[in-house]
């Protein structure tokens, strides 16, 4: 016989939020409050909420670290719950989407959405709504990817300058146009703050490292990107 799953306490919640760089419409901000008004209406507690910064809806969950520690929280507190505001904020693609809800289920919580969408059961019509709604979501993805190489394609054409990926600092509107990241903007003044205090390249990506709000597209730190920024500072 196999292992019966635990199941948890369903009056316990862990929160998940993910911004991307490509898409802000729904800030951390707008996520954490559309959580707590979901888990006040449900008598649910909302023991937690873990916040991916700048992470795509197509990244693979090793690049998730948020997305780690949301579920590491749902074992260690017992939670039945792992709450997002969409379900298109644990994943735009439906077989990554499977797979971070088979992560929950060994956890014994289950996906919810505070609009509804799917409600994390397991019955056929649930399932088979989460499927269209991560299908969905995948094919918005995809239309975001198609403009942006559209507008490039278009600046090529005319000669302008465009750049494939964007600096630390910037990133492609919709329409493919660079515009300034306002979070990444902060970390890039930050570590020019931190510079002209005396700090060394080593010493820049310690600080940054424990204030993972800074947290370049989700990723860590690296001598070179401050080299880099630095680089960039001094003209």
């Amino acid at each position: 016989m196999g292992r019966r799953r635990r199941e948890g306490d369903a009056l316990l919640a862990v929160g998940y939020c993910r911004v991307s760089t490509d898409e802000q419409r729904l800030g951390v901000e707008a996520q954490r409050a559309a959580l707590e008004s979901w888990s006040r209406a449900h008598g649910v507690e909302l023991v937690a909420v873990h916040v991916d910064h700048g992470i795509s809806g197509a990244a693979s969950i090793e690049k998730r670290r948020a997305l780690f520690d949301a579920l590491a929280e749902v074992r260690a507190r017992g939670a039945g719950v792992l709450l997002v505001a969409r379900l298109d904020r644990i994943a735009r693609d439906v077989a990554l989407a499977a797979l971070i809800g088979e992560q929950a289920r060994r956890r014994g919580a289950r996906i919810v959405a505070c609009d509804g969408g799917g409600d994390g059961g397991d019955e056929p019509a649930e399932r088979l709504m989460r499927d269209v709604l991560f299908a969905f979501a995948a094919h918005e993805r995809r239309m975001v990817a198609a403009r942006t190489a559209a507008a490039l394609a278009a600046k090529r054409a005319r000669g302008e300058r465009y750049c494939a990926t964007p600096r630390l600092g910037e990133r492609f509107a919709a329409d493919g146009r660079l515009e300034t990241d306002q979070a990444e903007a902060r970390a890039v003044a930050l570590i020019s703050r931190l510079r002209a205090r005396g700090l060394s390249v080593r010493g820049i990506v310690a600080e940054l490292e424990r204030r993972p709000q800074y947290r370049p597209r989700g990723r860590c730190w690296h001598a070179t990107t401050v080299v880099r920024v630095l680089r960039r500072a001094e003209g």
